[in-house]
């Protein structure tokens, strides 16, 4: 054992350290982009379309624009230009080698840790975050992982000196990873036992949520602060929204029977069998984030493609869907999950939403997610359509009307062993 923990803590001194050294973009000043193929999110595509972005907003949208005389003029004829991706339930920045536990800082001691804030540990300079943006992903919601109440989450850009200059939002939700509600198939005794353990995390919960609301009642200052009650007050106010983290309809069924007791905003997050709850989340208006749209069917029953063509139902079920990959390193196939729901029935134009629009409205940010006048400058340039894999090759990124470095580490790599 002593031989194993010594042959660790070498291998650990041997791993280079894991950070990137491009520098942070300054603003492009006014750039008009011409005759790309615009997809708006908003008002649809804009065959041959001009863009005009300034001060890091875009200026102008239409068919033929005139360029300012200071302008630079960048022609995308045969390109398409969308909307900067926001990557939901992700941990970029905060995972960097999942088998080095040094490098990765998602989930704190306790159940109970709604005062924490994941954009304490975020890593701008992490080597991950640039192989991401290679794929038109501008933006990341950072969540804590943990059991229970985990903490909050920010958004943040993908491009900066540090938290301060990366931070878009702090406190962008509060997550709650619902108890599992699944029973095993042993023997009596062992389901009961299980169903016990069940229902003692949920009256924990409960218990948390109630001593939150008295904490929050007693306005008066006569209780000493407490941290964690102290962060979920904005939640009691319609403030903050409470990100629930369940799949099986039982936990989300029982989700909603605490959102429906307190009020609370809420957001289902993984949601794989939402499609069985659908009237009830819809009448409450409670969104779906869905993680699995290339993900294999959780049960034997089901077909191979179940989990594919789950955005499709949950779609005309009237659910206000978003789409994730829920990760770090991985989430860099957003945009391939999205097109894998296209291709099982999910709308296209739905699909662009799902991971730019509403992921911006779910977390509160105005001024993102579309190709409109007013937004952000946050644009994507992809060869052809974004959503296919074998298109969407990526060509600029601007966040904010800084034109982003597309290095990473894995281009390197590939011009390193071309050359062989």
């Amino acid at each position: 054992m002593r031989f194993l923990t010594l042959s660790l803590a070498l291998l650990a001194s041997l791993i280079p350290a894991q950070a990137h050294d491009l520098i942070p973009a300054k603003e492009s000043g006014v750039v008009l982009f011409k005759g790309a193929t615009l997809h708006t999110v908003s008002q649809g595509v804009l065959p041959q379309g001009d863009l005009l972005i300034a001060d890091g907003v875009i200026q102008a949208v239409g068919p033929t624009l005139d360029a300012p005389a200071d302008a630079e003029v960048i022609d995308l004829s045969g390109h398409h230009l969308y909307p900067a991706l926001i990557a939901l339930d992700s941990q970029l920045g905060l995972r960097e080698i999942g088998m080095v536990r040094s490098t990765v800082d998602t989930y704190e001691v306790g159940d109970h840790n709604p005062q924490l804030r994941a954009s304490v540990a975020f890593n701008p300079d992490s080597e991950v975050i640039p192989t991401v943006r290679r794929n038109g992903i501008g933006y990341a919601q950072l969540v804590p992982e943990g059991d229970l109440l985990a903490g909050r989450s920010a958004l943040v850009a993908l491009d900066g000196w540090n938290l301060h200059d990366s931070l878009v939002q702090q406190d962008t939700g509060l997550h709650l990873y619902w108890p599992r509600a699944d029973l095993p198939q042993g023997d009596v005794e062992e389901r009961k036992a299980t169903q016990q353990q069940r229902e003692a995390r949920l009256d924990e919960l409960y218990q948390s949520v109630e001593a939150a609301q008295r904490y929050h009642q007693a306005q008066d200052g006569s209780l000493p602060v407490d941290t964690r009650w102290e962060a979920m007050r904005p939640l009691f106010e319609g403030q903050l929204t409470l990100f629930i983290h369940a799949n099986d309809a039982r936990q989300i069924e029982q989700a909603l029977d605490l959102v429906e007791q307190y009020g609370f905003p809420a957001v289902i997050v993984g949601g794989y069998d939402a499609v069985h709850v659908a009237e009830r989340l819809v009448a409450m208006e409670v969104p779906v984030i869905y993680t699995h749209a290339n993900g294999l069917p959780r049960r034997i029953d089901e077909p191979y493609d179940h989990a594919f063509a789950l955005p499709g139902l949950m779609h005309d079920k009237g659910i206000t869907l978003a789409l994730a990959w829920t990760g770090s390193w991985d989430s860099r196939n957003l945009a391939f999950a999205a097109g894998q729901a296209v291709a099982y029935g999910l709308p296209a134009e739905v699909a662009l939403s799902a991971i730019t629009e509403v992921p911006a409205r779910l977390l509160g940010v105005e001024g993102m997610g579309t190709l409109a006048v007013g937004q952000r400058a946050s644009l994507v340039i992809s060869d052809g359509d974004l959503l296919d894999m074998g298109q969407g090759n990526v060509t600029g990124l601007y966040l904010e009307g800084r034109a982003v470095d597309l290095d990473n580490r894995h281009q390197r790599l590939y011009q390193k062993y071309r050359q062989r």
